[in-house]
C-alpha cells in the first residue's frame, strides 16, 4: 500500500485528486489517504503500515499548511527507516516536488516563479540520467521519447532553478538533478531529482494527468507514447515500494484505512483541476 498525503482547499475540506489514486493502482498497489488532520502518534503507526508515500502537487502552502507539516514527519520516518535498514521510498509530483526541496533545504527561498503553467515539453536529461534509479525501468525507446516529444506535462508557477539548487550545499549532497527544462521565458528549472543515499524521487511534471486527466482546459498529451512514459512512472514507484516488508497488524485495520472506505466525486464538469477527487 502507498499513502498518499491529503491537501486542504480554501473551503476548508481535505482532498486527494483521483488521478494519484488511479495512478497508484495501475501499477499494482493499494492507496491508504494520509488525511492530514492526522495525529502525529497516528502517523507514526501509519507509516509502519504503508510501504510508500506520494506527495501529490496542489496549491498548498509550503511556508505553513497542514500538508507541510504531515510531510515534514514522514520526510524525517523514511529517513530514519532508510538509515536502519529499511527500505520507504517517497514521491514528490509538481508541488511535493518542490517540498522535497524545502524540506531538505530548510527553506521556501529556493523556489522561484516560473511561466509553466499548462506547458508539455520533453525533458533536457543530464549525464546523471542514464545511471539513475528513476529512469532505470525505461527502456531506450522510451528515453528517446521523454528526450524529443512534449510529453511531459507541467502545471506549475513555482520552482527550483539550477543557480538556486547549486547554491544550497544541503541539496547538492543530497539530491542528484536528473533533468531540466525551460519555461515559456526561457528561464530553466529542474524537473527530475532522485536522492544520492535514499529513495526519494521528485518530478515537477504530472505523469498522473496523461493517463487519468482529461480536461478540455489543458494541453495534456495522452499519445500512446506519453501513456507509455506516466505508466513507467508508477510501475518505477510501485517497485520499490516492494523492497520493505511495512503490513498492517490486522486486515481490519489495513481494510478500514484504504481509499475504498471513500467515494469520489466526479469534479470535472464544475471545475479543470481534476476529473475526479476524493474528499475527507
Amino acid at each position: 500500500t502507498i499513502g498518499i498525503v491529503s491537501e486542504t482547499t480554501t473551503e476548508g475540506h481535505s482532498y486527494i485528486a483521483a488521478s494519484y489514486v488511479k495512478y497508484i493502482e495501475s501499477a499494482g498497489a493499494r492507496v491508504v489517504p494520509i488525511i492530514n488532520n492526522i495525529t502525529q502518534d497516528e502517523l507514526k503507526d501509519l507509516f509502519g503500515s504503508i510501504n510508500g508515500v506520494l506527495f501529490p502537487g496542489g496549491g498548498s502552502s509550503l511556508v505553513e499548511s497542514a500538508y507541510l507539516e504531515v510531510a515534514k514527519t514522514i520526510f524525517e520516518l523514511a529517513k530514519q527507516a532508510n538509515d536502519e535498514g529499511d527500505y520507504f521510498p517517497l514521491w514528490g509530483t509538481c508541488l511535493g516536488f518542490q517540498l522535497l526541496c524545502v524540506l531538505q533545504s530548510g527553506t521556501n527561498h529556493i523556489l522561484s516563479s516560473f511561466d509553466s503553467e499548462d506547458y508539455s515539453i520533453p525533458l533536457n536529461f543530464t549525464d546523471a540520467a542514464n545511471a539513475s534509479r528513476l529512469f532505470s525501468m525505461y527502456t531506450p525507446e522510451g528515453m528517446d521519447w521523454l528526450s524529443s516529444e512534449p510529453i511531459t506535462m507541467n502545471n506549475h508557477q513555482y520552482g527550483v532553478s539550477p543557480d538556486s539548487f547549486k547554491s544550497m550545499s544541503s541539496l547538492t549532497e543530497f539530491y542528484t538533478v536528473l533533468s531540466t527544462n525551460f519555461d515559456r521565458k526561457g528561464s530553466e528549472f529542474i524537473s527530475s531529482i532522485e536522492a544520492i543515499h535514499y529513495p526519494f524521487y521528485g518530478v515537477q511534471w504530472h505523469p498522473e494527468k496523461n493517463i487519468f486527466e482529461w480536461t478540455t482546459a489543458e494541453s495534456i498529451n495522452h499519445s500512446y507514447h506519453a501513456v507509455s512514459i506516466a505508466q513507467t512512472a508508477a510501475n518505477f514507484l510501485v517497485s520499490e515500494a516492494r523492497k520493505n516488508e511495512h503490513h498492517f497488524t490486522s486486515e481490519e485495520k489495513e481494510m478500514d484505512s484504504l481509499i475504498y472506505n471513500y467515494e469520489p466525486t466526479y469534479t470535472g464538469k464544475v471545475s479543470h483541476s481534476f476529473e475526479q477527487e476524493y474528499e475527507f
